[in-house]
Order: C-alpha cells, then sequence, then structure tokens
C-alpha cells in the first residue's frame, strides 16, 4: 500500500513540475516576443484573450505566441488558465492562406487522453483580431484574442 501513495507522490510532483517548467518557459518566450514588433500584414506575434467552452461554460485567459514556420504554416503556443489556478500549455501547427486581408486556418493537436485527446482548430485571424474554434470528443468552443503590441 505504500508503494502505491510513493508512486502517486511522485508521478504528482512530477506533473506539478512539468507544468510549472512549461508556464515559465512560455513565460520567457512571450516576454522577449514583446521586444519586438509583430510584422505587418501577418500574425506573427503576441495574442491576449479568453477560451469558452460550449459544453460546460467554463472560460478563462488565453495567451498565445505564432511563429510563422514556412508559407501558410505556422507555430500557435498557447497558454490557457482556468479558475486563475491552473494553466496549461501546448503548441499547434496552423496551416492557411491569406484570403480578403484575414488569414484562414485549421490544425490538429493532441493533447493526450487526460486532456480530451485530439483537438481540431478552425479559424482566422488578421493584425488586430484571432478568432478560432475548437473540437474535440468530449469538448468544443471558442478561443478569441486580440493582439498585444
Amino acid at each position: 500500500m505504500k508503494l502505491v501513495s510513493v508512486k502517486s507522490a511522485f508521478f504528482a510532483g512530477a506533473l506539478a513540475w512539468a507544468l510549472l517548467a512549461s508556464g515559465c518557459s512560455f513565460n520567457r518566450a512571450w516576454n522577449a516576443a514583446g521586444k519586438t514588433s509583430a510584422p505587418a500584414n501577418d500574425i506573427q506575434g503576441r495574442w491576449d484573450g479568453v477560451w469558452l467552452s460550449e459544453v460546460n461554460d467554463h472560460t478563462g485567459k488565453l495567451r498565445c505566441l505564432v511563429t510563422k514556420q514556412a508559407e501558410g504554416k505556422y507555430h500557435a503556443r498557447y497558454h490557457a488558465q482556468y479558475r486563475k489556478i491552473f494553466s496549461f500549455g501546448y503548441t499547434v501547427t496552423l496551416e492557411g492562406k491569406q484570403t480578403g486581408g484575414s488569414f484562414v486556418f485549421s490544425g490538429d493537436a493532441d493533447l493526450g487522453w487526460y486532456a480530451g485527446g485530439i483537438y481540431h482548430y478552425e479559424g482566422h485571424a488578421n493584425n488586430n483580431y484571432f478568432f478560432s474554434t475548437y473540437r474535440s470528443q468530449y469538448d468544443h468552443g471558442t478561443f478569441q484574442m486580440s493582439r498585444l503590441e
């Protein structure tokens, strides 16, 4: 019985350390990105806003760092909060194209079984506004963010 509690404590500690480390890494990248201007007519840069689940009305703060990888491909590095205590970070590759002044995109990310599995994203962004829907097996909702300079 004691072995189970030691394993549980180890797992909980490892998980807490991983979440803390990913948050610190995101904050360093976030602060560094704030020292440069976002390119004009591109979605790269810092975004700040909220996420909202349409299944259970959970909501929280959302930040995102977008970096260009290749023509039509971007990495969106999200950092979400829930109830000001819990946070979670992950990266999604968004692929799309410029259409009428907006970048229209979609992408998928496997967040693991503990977070709901595979999430699919679809949305659009321009110089100032980022909107995306998300959908997984158990949840769906929206991301709404504005660009930070």
